[in-house]
């Protein structure tokens, strides 16, 4: 007997699925390649299941095809075949459920929210829907979440700590964004430390105090980057001393980011960290591969294309923080537009990856990294240590596997982060031809997207180099 659930029985049926797929995937893999699916039909024992673009369609189809069969014949108590298609959700809202934001055309509303949150220096991409969780993040996302809910409630202030790139200002803007989408009257300031302090600056000089004023204490949502640049600076400290005050007071959230912990952050006033520390402080880490290969997923689409798995991996392997995986993307869009048809295999992603740049600015054009100056004799010596080789054999003749595989990581890391020429590493050890430089490094290049361990290696002398 075939059975045929009608539509509202379909959308309960893969609520339950997805609740039951939850528990057994990773979180950045549920985020990614789940939380946009849906149920399209279930007619005559045959499941479409579709999904918003092909890339995320064919990574269910070859991973969890028999984990979604599974559940789908046990809770229908048939055999069911699976169907996967691309089909992006469409949200079915009656006009008393949507409310004023969404009474006129739904594409026209969200460019005015866009619009809105551009001219208040909001990064409309930046939603709670494109940022991946994993264990690294998930309390900050958890807490993020619940003052977006109930802002002035659940955590104020909310306190993010962390290194560059671990999603301290995209959790910041999707309050942001989801303030403007629920409640579009609010009133949200958003500043970097640095700009809090130059218009105090201003405002003495030219003599607009009480503008500056209106301006900050009276926010619903008040939303500082980089709040340890005010540190050490009297004046600032003063000021924002009195306007967390006046925000917390009547009822506006609060939400701080900082490179450091509260306690860490040197010459900050005492009355300051105080106030800091008495909502919730959260630390970020940095993004492990699994999060980083999500993020290269999420953002490649947000910027308008798909990559395979592999070459996801390539980048996510290669690239440690976000902003420099978004820098990347936007230089693999160029390349897409400036050569229409380009086929985005890892080999090509490689080849973008050992690239030459700049020396220490990112790949996210204009943004300046400032790291730890290292010597190429101190690269050596770490990788040396760090296998149990001498120094001097990585610059020997031997080109048994213990050796050779050190010494192409000494030339990756020389290539790629001291950003030394094919030439120069090569007389760093003993001589060695251009070409071999380059094989060793494009090797590296590929290889710890797929090899686990030689990227723990790698990522544990940079560790140990630049901290």
């Amino acid at each position: 007997m075939w059975i045929t659930f009608p539509h509202m029985d379909i959308h309960k049926l893969w609520k339950i699925v997805l609740v039951e797929i939850e528990l057994q995937v990773s979180k950045p893999i549920f985020q990614t390649q789940f939380s946009q699916s849906e149920l399209v039909s279930l007619e005559k024992n045959v499941a479409k299941i579709g999904f918003p673009n092909s890339m995320i369609r064919n990574l269910v189809e070859m991973r969890h095809y028999s984990l979604i069969k599974n559940f789908l014949d046990h809770h229908t108590g048939q055999n069911n075949s699976v169907v996967f298609v691309i089909s992006a959700m469409k949200q079915k809202m009656t006009t008393k459920e949507a409310g004023p934001l969404f009474s006129r055309d739904h594409e026209t509303t969200r460019g005015e929210m866009e619009t809105t949150a551009r001219r208040l220096h909001i990064r409309p991409e930046y939603t709670f829907t494109s940022f991946a969780v994993s264990t690294s993040n998930q309390i900050a996302y958890a807490a993020a979440t619940a003052v977006a809910k109930t802002p002035g409630a659940a955590y104020n202030p909310l306190f993010f700590y962390g290194g560059v790139g671990v999603g301290k200002t995209h959790l910041m803007h999707a309050v942001a964004n989801q303030l403007l989408k629920e409640k579009p009257g609010s009133k949200i300031v958003y500043c970097m430390g640095e700009e809090f302090l130059n218009e105090i600056v201003e405002a003495i000089q030219t003599k607009t105090a009480r503008q500056f004023k209106q301006k900050y204490r009276t926010a619903d949502l008040l939303l500082v980057d980089d709040v340890q640049f005010i540190a050490g600076k009297n004046t600032a400290q003063e000021e924002f001393f009195h306007t967390f005050n006046a925000v917390h007071r009547d009822g506006g959230q609060i939400i701080l980011t900082s490179d450091k912990a509260p306690e860490e952050i040197s010459r900050l006033e005492d009355r300051l960290r105080s106030r800091f520390e008495g909502g919730l402080t959260v630390d970020i880490s940095p993004p492990d591969f699994e999060l980083r290969s999500a993020i290269v997923n999420i953002k490649a689409i947000g910027v308008g294309f798909e990559l395979s798995p592999e070459a996801s991996r390539v980048i996510a392997a290669n690239l440690t923080d976000t902003r420099s995986i978004e820098g990347f993307l936007k230089r693999v869009s160029t390349e897409i537009t400036a050569r229409p048809g380009t086929n985005l295999t890892p080999e090509f992603i490689s080849s973008l990856l050992s690239a030459k740049i700049k020396n220490n600015v990112s790949l996210e054009e204009g943004v300046q990294k400032t790291k730890k100056q290292v010597t190429p004799q101190e690269v050596l010596e770490a990788v040396a240590l760090h296998f149990n080789v001498k120094a001097t054999t990585l610059k020997g003749p031997k080109r048994d596997r213990p050796i050779a595989r050190p010494r192409q990581v000494v030339m990756y890391l020389c290539k790629t982060e001291l950003r030394m020429t094919l030439d120069d590493v090569g007389g760093l050890l003993g001589g060695r031809d251009h070409t071999t430089v380059m094989y060793g490094s494009d090797f590296i290049t590929s290889e710890i997207s797929t090899n686990m361990r030689l990227r723990d290696s790698v990522e544990g002398i940079k560790k140990d180099l630049w901290g």
